[in-house]
């Protein structure tokens, strides 16, 4: 018998029965079929929508799709509870293979894990919106600083700690969320295993819109999510934001690296409005940061930019805006290259809660801080350094710059500076 190549399907019944006969390749999927179980796909096999209104819906309580090596799911809307994995991976496959995921809607989480039997393999993702998702209750979280993460409504993470282990990935057009109802727990999560383990090699992580709200209760110390956030172990050749990325609780990060990228461009703003939610968090290596949209904080100690470890070789900021005591503007602890800034950096609070590598001190809302330790080549300030919270100065030097320029003023409500 000559093996089937195709089948288009159109009940669940027909859907469970292809995905389960390795002859059929290609899975056409007709209109929306509902109140189907969890399957998974044969290696090789791709299901594909081919109507508009192509879509799968999971019942209740069931994840979506398991992919084991080779698969494709293109041009479809996949459903389940939010807190289910619509999309997710086998890990008693040896490889990942080719495993593209395009032309998504979801409602659920993807999780792409290299775990398990899992040793290598590539992934491409291209115009993936996750519109609903819960990721607050996995218990996989990789830890920092003092801190751990939640992962992402969409993560891919490399957790095999051999370094041998190498999965690659090309990601384009990723989306999470919608104002005002963002995802539960991180938005983009993209990880490698630590500084000595397995790799995730990415050579573009391209996002739209990104709103999230990791769920932490506040006050909690050692615990953040992030809205983009490359974590150790990732190895980037470029990130995008295309989109606005925006965060509501508390420690929620808005983009955060602890990775290693060579190029990171934001062109949308970066908004955040919990506590202690930063916007712009660096703890590992970026060579070129373009930031060219503000950066505006609304809670309290929640930090405009920063770098605690790691370093940042040539970063420039449109602007940057904190409304909230202990907000920080831009705080450099670490050595790093040049720094500019195109229309100043203001800060609207007096000192308060921050949290820093799993401790929460306190923190003058200084536009400019330069931590003990912190150094940098070359800051340049055009539009000024302004505080108008009680006691704040625009400027506070612990560490070293070898040349500081700031122009268009320089004015602290607390006095003892001559507007310049």
């Amino acid at each position: 018998m000559a093996l089937q190549q195709s089948v288009t399907v159109s009940t669940g019944a027909e859907l469970l029965a292809a995905a389960a006969d390795p002859a059929f390749h290609d899975i056409a999927v007709a209109g929306t079929i509902v109140g189907v179980s969890s399957f998974g796909l044969q290696p090789g096999q791709m299901v594909k929508g081919t109507t508009p209104d192509a879509g799968i819906e999971f019942t209740t309580g069931a994840d979506g799709i398991c992919l084991t090596r080779d698969n494709a799911v293109i041009n479809l809307r996949l459903q389940t509870d939010p807190d289910r994995r619509a999309v997710f991976n086998d890990p008693a496959s040896p490889h990942l293979g080719r495993m593209v995921l395009q032309s998504l809607t979801v409602c659920g989480c993807i999780r792409l894990i290299a775990e398990g039997a899992v040793r290598g393999g590539h992934v491409e993702m291209e115009g993936v919106d996750v519109e609903s998702a819960d990721a607050r209750h996995f218990p996989e979280r990789p830890s920092g600083y003092g801190v751990e993460v939640v992962p992402g409504a969409l993560t891919l993470w490399n957790r095999q700690p051999d370094p041998a282990v190498v999965i690659t990935a090309d990601l384009r057009g990723l989306s999470a969320g919608r104002a005002g109802a963002p995802v539960r727990g991180g938005g983009v999560f993209v990880a490698g295993a630590g500084p000595s383990g397995g790799r995730l090699l990415v050579r573009l992580l391209q996002t739209g819109a990104v709103f999230s709200d990791g769920g932490i209760a506040s006050g909690t110390a050692n615990r953040i999510a992030g809205g983009v956030f490359t974590v150790d172990g990732a190895f980037v050749d470029e990130v995008r934001n295309l989109g606005p990325v925006t965060t509501y609780g508390p420690n929620d990060m808005v983009l955060d690296n602890w990775g290693t990228v060579d190029r990171w461009t934001a062109d949308a703003k970066i908004t955040s409005f919990g506590p202690s939610a930063i916007g712009f968090v660096n703890f590992g290596t970026i060579g070129v940061l373009r930031v060219l949209a503000p950066i505006e904080t609304f809670g309290g100690g929640a930090r405009g930019f920063n770098v605690y470890a790691g370093t940042v070789h040539d970063g420039e900021f449109d602007r940057i805006v904190t409304w909230a005591d202990g907000a920080v503007g831009l705080q450099i602890s670490q050595p790093v290259g040049r720094i500019t800034v195109r229309r100043g950096i203001e800060t609207f609070g007096g000192t308060g809660d921050s949290l820093v590598k799993g401790v929460v001190v306190q923190l003058p809302a200084t536009p400019l801080s330069i931590k003990p330790g912190g150094s940098a080549r070359e800051i340049s300030i055009e539009g000024g350094l302004f505080s108008h919270g009680p006691g704040i100065d625009p400027l506070q030097m612990h560490g070293a710059v070898g040349a500081l320029s700031v122009s268009g003023g320089f004015t602290g409500a607390a006095g003892g500076f001559e507007p310049i």
